[in-house]
């Protein structure tokens, strides 16, 4: 199994073992869990949003795509 090292800030150290109390884990596996869950959640959406093929460059440049919640 491959190793990570991680430096963690007092902070960050500190929100971590918090977080990890209220789930019932140790340090090391509520880090383990946070990354199983990114690797899942990356793997869920894909490489990324597909791209619209814009035959215009300048429309490409100055037009956004519509993400997020829509507006009420």
């Amino acid at each position: 199994m491959p190793r990570l090292t991680l430096d963690l800030t007092n902070e960050e150290e500190t929100i971590l073992k918090k977080r990890a109390k209220k789930n019932f884990l140790d340090l090391k596996e509520q880090a383990e869990d946070i990354i199983r869950r990114s690797c899942l959640s990356y793997k869920k959406r894909g490489r990324g949003v597909p791209k619209i093929k814009i035959d215009d460059k300048l429309v490409g440049i100055f037009s956004r795509d519509a993400r997020g919640r829509k507006r009420k």
